[in-house]
């Protein structure tokens, strides 16, 4: 005898707000337990919710796009009790249509095919309108991997028609425009972004920092660091001197409350990722202060390849106590106000790197120079930090990016 199951949303999510990206599977269709049902995402990561039992589709409470509440009741399942020894397949179960509510995303075909992707290789088909099973597969079994999708939209067999979620080039008084809705993605970013600039009152130190120091290093050790695994990138010496500034302003990692102020000992660094027109993610280095410079950047470059893959798990944006945006790398000089990363407090800003004219003195004369400087900002949530307190910890952040040991490891 069938039995009604709930689905629902993890109970701990990371992000504002999570959204239903995509049901894998209709009403009256069978599903395993453990395969993929539904897609989560948030304004930080996605995440699939596995089916609990083994049984058929009965109901769809939340569809695409809808809002779904920690450990709210996403749909309900009829539960298939299978016979010892009896296979997994079970048959579809008629439902009143009166009952359920059909999902609106793609049809039941291509979600059928679909939920045999890994969700990096689904999202990048998705993302460019493309069917599954015209491209050919080279992976174990004939499976599609991402490499194989990049290939097929390269050979330029994938359809060059607009995409479906763009609309027709409409009249405004500026003159024509093309509507592009926002995806649930961008919603729950500009929701986190809203809530943390009127939460927050946002206020901003800017100082220089010479990279001549961490620039003489990364030429001497960055051969090493790859032969040992690990790509050498400035944002790993940001991180480490985050971590020493930190123990001069321990306040900097910490969560404002109503009635008193929570400060970490664990210190959990998020580094800003850009994901082109999608946005921004901030997978997190746990535990930074406990990690040599090598754990760092080796941990730094498998989080970025995720990240990037859109491969990352929950777990790897959970927890972050401060934030890096490293804006220079897509030439930005100065950035003011970066917002803060909320329940944050500070988020630390890195600009472009140039070549500056400076003066300094040498055995007690000016002398003028040519060095690599890079502007570097604190933001701060005024509630929790004054300007005192975020200068001593950018001075200390300066002087352990110019003093940079030459054979530290």
């Amino acid at each position: 005898m069938n039995e009604i199951v709930d689905v629902v949303a993890p109970v701990e999510q990371e992000g504002t707000k999570a959204v239903v990206k995509s049901w894998y599977k209709s009403v009256g269709e069978a599903i395993a337990e453990g395969e993929p049902l539904v897609e989560l995402e948030t304004d930080k990561v996605a995440v699939e919710v596995p089916s609990p039992f083994t049984g058929v589709v009965a109901e769809i409470l939340i569809d695409a796009d809808g809002e779904a509440e920690p450990g709210g009741v996403l749909g309900r399942l009829h539960l298939v009790r299978l016979r010892e020894g009896a296979g997994a397949d079970v048959a579809p179960v008629k439902t009143s249509p009166a009952a359920v509510r059909a999902p609106q995303t793609a049809s039941a075909a291509i979600v059928s095919h679909e939920h045999h992707l890994s969700p990096s290789v689904r999202r990048l088909v998705r993302e460019h309108d493309l069917q599954p099973s015209l491209i050919n597969g080279t992976g174990k079994g004939g499976r599609l991997t991402r490499g194989d999708v990049q290939a097929f939209i390269a050979s330029g067999a994938a359809p060059r028609a607009a995409k479906s979620h763009e609309q027709p080039m409409v009249p405004t008084s500026a003159g024509p425009a093309r509507q592009i809705p926002h995806d649930s993605m961008r919603r729950r970013i500009a929701e986190h972004m809203s809530h943390s600039v009127q939460t927050a009152p946002h206020v901003t130190a800017v100082f220089e920092a010479d990279f001549s120091a961490i620039i003489a290093h990364r030429n001497a050790h960055k051969d090493e660091y790859i032969g040992r695994g690990a790509k050498l990138t400035f944002t790993a010496y940001f991180i480490a001197a985050c971590v020493e500034a930190m123990k001069v302003t321990p306040t900097v990692n910490s969560r404002w409350c109503d009635d008193h102020l929570d400060v970490f000992e664990d210190i959990n660094i998020g580094i800003g990722v850009a994901l082109g027109d999608k946005g921004l993610i901030v997978p997190v280095i746990g535990r930074a202060q406990t990690r040599s410079h090598f754990e760092i950047a080796k941990e730094l470059q498998t989080l970025t390849e995720k990240a990037r893959n859109n491969a990352l798990a929950p777990a790897d944006v959970r927890g972050g106590t401060f934030s890096i945006s490293n804006h220079g790398t897509s030439g930005s000089i100065v950035a003011t106000p970066i917002i803060i990363n909320q329940p944050q407090s500070a988020i630390l800003g890195v600009g472009k790197l140039e070549k500056r004219v400076v003066v300094r003195t040498i055995d007690g004369a000016d002398a003028i120079l040519i060095r690599p400087m890079a502007f570097v900002s604190l933001t701060i949530d005024h509630r929790v930090l004054d300007g005192a307190q975020t200068n001593a910890w950018l001075t200390r952040f300066v002087e352990v990016i110019e003093n940079w040991p030459l054979h530290a490891s």
